[in-house]
């Protein structure tokens, strides 16, 4: 105990040390002095009516010393002198209350033991206790003041301060735009000034936020930022639909004004809006920023204080699931790539921008089967999420053997070691593209659905493939007769959705990269479709399905209505302040290897059924056994060490009736 409190003696004396180095530190606690004295002077005054007459200085002038030696020290152990006074706050006020009170209550009982109050008056200190704390309050709040409210002397007092300020017009005038304002108003680094707000709500229109007008309304944007001369534009709804954002969009085009958006609550890990957060525009926000609604507590109760282990973690989808886990607390993330680029970049996120360190790296395949040993012995994972897989459609199609050793050969390793090292849950992560599949892509996304069917707890009939000797080591007790169904307890389940904006095979990098360039920007068909969520939605509902799943589910994210990549290629180009078929040109040409016209989220024979949460649906299908597939499986496996296209396309149909392939590629 000693101990302790020598190193805590010994911190503040290092505290004190550097404060007192500090010019600032002693403007302050001289300012502090010369209120006291005032303080306890007007005290007197008002005690004896504002005159002379009675008033003993005699008395007053000896007293000082005892009231500073004992407020100074009091102020400073609560901090009073520790504080940037430029953000007092809430907090500061109390310590200024509690500081004030303590140091009143030491001074009363002091002379109480004394002199017994013996020719002072109590009602002097009593007062003196109210104005101490209103002038070394409002010292503070005055100095917060002059930070916000002056910045041309602020500047003469600060230091190599040449950043410019441009005038902001916020649209919007809700909880969004109250907070960038405050954040504006607190922190003058920031090199904007709140020149105004529009808002479609006309009663607000000639009310303040903060000191800073609604001006107008949003349809009338234009002639708002020409009256409040307005430099850059800002849309501060975090909750506006696509169509809203759409609206908004077309009327900051039309005020020739740059303008940026602050993000969704979805793209936000910690939910705290901030001006710092502000983009620009996506495809995304057209899309629709309904945030989702997560279940927390479930959510919680399978992914706080465990080791989770997310394959593809340097991708799209893995990466933002790595970002979206941070919130429920997990032990350890353990992230498993094959690119050490990709591996690199999202440890350094989690690190930097996320204070999260306690993560395991794992540089390699999942199909390396001594290497998944290795890694569920050392970390025992709690969770899988399986998001690592080839996907882009004309390349596996032209290569289909990577596809099945990346996609369904890898899962039946990773489903299989999951089994072994007792894992609890294995989410995998699927694709609509596995619904009624026309390229080798789906076809093998659909068969790691059925495999990871086949060993769910309830269907798994106690055969494997010769890929995993141990498994059927660790199941030969068993002894099961014909027809009997093995068990284990690891929950399985799949999610399937459809494209997620910006990822690696999505068609917007591409389409970006092309209206950079100039065009012509290239979509296959005038009439092609697809369904697009963003990435964040996306995660979020991979980690709902998660916490619903009790094994054998297919979830499906509900996708609202496909969209035309014609119409999608036109709204990017609007965005780059470009116009399509004009300034743009946009080529078709033609359907790719392996490419459908629309895409399917159900296929046949799966009945959906409504889940608890309104964007998640649950489809039951006729899974398959592992004997079911053993024989297919080994004929693959064969056909895939032999590079044979054409071979590999025909177990695949026989394995996946619905597949129709294209056996001229």
């Amino acid at each position: 105990m000693s101990l302790q409190l020598a190193n805590r003696l010994i911190t503040h004396f290092r505290l004190f040390t550097s404060l007192v180095k500090n010019s600032r530190f002693w403007v302050i606690l001289l300012a502090d002095v010369v209120l006291l004295v005032f303080a306890h002077y007007i005290s007197y005054l008002i005690r004896f009516e504002m005159g002379p007459h009675g008033l003993d200085f005699t008395r007053f002038t000896p007293l000082l010393p005892l009231l500073l030696i004992i407020k100074l020290p009091i102020f400073y152990f609560f901090g009073l002198y520790r504080g940037m006074w430029r953000y007092t706050g809430m907090h500061d006020m109390f310590n200024i209350l509690k500081a004030t009170i303590l140091s009143s209550t030491v001074i009363i009982t002091f002379l109480l033991y004394t002199n017994r109050f013996e020719g002072y008056s109590r009602s002097v200190f009593f007062l003196d206790a109210l104005f101490t704390f209103l002038f070394i309050y409002g010292n503070r709040i005055s100095i917060r003041f002059f930070y916000q409210k002056t910045p041309g002397p602020r500047r003469f007092f600060t230091e190599g301060n040449t950043q410019t300020t441009k005038r902001l017009l916020l649209i919007g005038a809700g909880d969004a735009a109250e907070k960038v304002i405050r954040e504006i108003q607190d922190n003058k680094a920031l090199p904007y000034i709140p020149a105004g707000l529009v808002d479609d709500d006309p009663a607000k229109v000639g009310m303040r936020l903060h000191g800073v007008p609604i001006v107008g309304t949003i349809d009338d944007l234009k002639e708002h930022a020409k009256r409040v001369n307005a430099e850059e534009l800002l849309i501060s709804i975090s909750s506006a639909s696509g169509r809203e954002m759409q609206r908004f969009v077309r009327i900051c085009q039309e005020s020739k004004l740059p303008f940026k958006v602050l993000p969704g609550l979805g793209e936000l890990i910690d939910g705290k809006i901030s001006l710092k957060s502000m983009r620009d525009i996506s495809y995304s926000d057209l899309l629709g920023r309904a945030e989702v609604r997560l279940e927390q507590d479930k959510i919680d109760s399978y992914i706080n204080g465990r080791v989770v282990l997310v394959t593809g973690a340097g991708g799209t989808i893995g990466s933002e699931l790595c970002r979206q886990l941070l919130r429920f607390y997990p032990k350890q993330i353990i992230l498993f790539d094959a690119g050490e680029e990709n591996l690199y970049s999202i440890q350094m996120e989690l690190r930097y921008e996320y204070n999260f360190s306690n993560v395991a790296l794992v540089l390699g395949k999942v199909q390396d089967q001594g290497l998944l040993e290795k890694v569920f012995q050392e970390h025992k994972p709690s969770v899988v999420f399986h998001a690592a897989a080839y996907k882009h459609v004309p390349l596996i199609e032209n290569n289909p053997w990577q596809a099945i050793q990346n996609n369904v050969f890898a899962a039946q390793l990773l489903i299989e070691t999951s089994i072994v090292h007792k894992v609890q849950r294995f989410v995998l992560v699927s694709t609509d593209k596995a619904v009624r599949p026309t390229n080798v892509m789906g076809a093998s996304k659909r068969l790691t659905e059925l495999l990871m069917l086949a060993y769910s707890k309830d269907q798994w009939d106690g055969s494997f493939s010769p890929a995993r000797s141990r498994l059927k080591k660790e199941t030969d007790h068993l002894s099961l007769p014909p027809g009997a169904v093995a068990t284990h307890n690891t929950i399985f389940m799949a999610v399937r959705f459809g494209n997620v904006l910006g990822s690696s095979g999505s068609v917007i990098p591409l389409f970006k990269k092309q209206i950079q360039l100039g065009g012509p920007v290239t979509v296959t068909h005038p009439e092609i479709t697809r369904y697009f969520m963003s990435i964040e939605e996306a995660a979020q509902l991979i980690l709902q399905a998660g916490a619903m799943g009790q094994g054998q589910e297919l979830f499906i994210l509900k996708m609202g209505e496909p969209i035309k990549i014609a119409q999608m290629a036109r709204d990017l180009i609007k965005l780059a302040g470009r116009e399509p078929d004009t300034e743009i040109e946009i080529k078709f040409t033609g359907l790719r290897e392996g490419e459908k016209l629309y895409e399917e989220l159900i296929t046949e024979g799966e009945d959906i059924v409504g889940t608890d949460h309104e964007k998640i649906m649950v489809l039951r299908g006729n899974g398959k056994t592992c004997s079911d597939l053993y024989q297919g499986l080994e004929q693959l496996q064969q056909k895939t060490k032999e590079h044979d296209s054409r071979g590999i396309k025909e177990i695949l149909q026989q394995l996946i009736p619905e597949y129709t392939p294209d056996y001229n590629v």
